[in-house]
């Protein structure tokens, strides 16, 4: 009804936020890494992947995202969407730089 009330994010909101969050996270980690990091070899690109993942927790309780009921798989899904948005975005820019 109009009169309930809603308390927190509706869940197709906090999924939207938990998603968009972790693309674009990964995708400044992944130019970021090319900016900082030697070259593909440079284990500092993965330091700057794993402080992407951690940084978004904090960003997504700001955010109004109730961290205290994520489970292993939105973890997991946060590190994963990341990590590929990380991977592909770095490696087109590794590619492009070698040109």
């Amino acid at each position: 009804m109009a009169t309930d009330t809603v308390e927190g994010m509706s869940s197709h909101l906090r999924g939207l936020t938990v998603t968009t969050l972790a693309a674009l996270s990964g995708l400044a980690a992944g130019v970021a890494a090319n900016e900082i990091a030697a070259g593909a070899g440079d284990r500092l690109a993965v330091a700057v992947l794993i402080a992407a993942i951690v940084v978004q927790f904090p960003i997504l309780s700001v955010l109004g995202v109730d961290i205290d009921d994520f489970s292993a798989k939105d973890y997991l899904f946060v590190a994963f969407m990341t990590f590929s948005l990380w991977f592909v975005s770095w490696g087109i820019l590794l590619t492009t730089a070698a040109l």
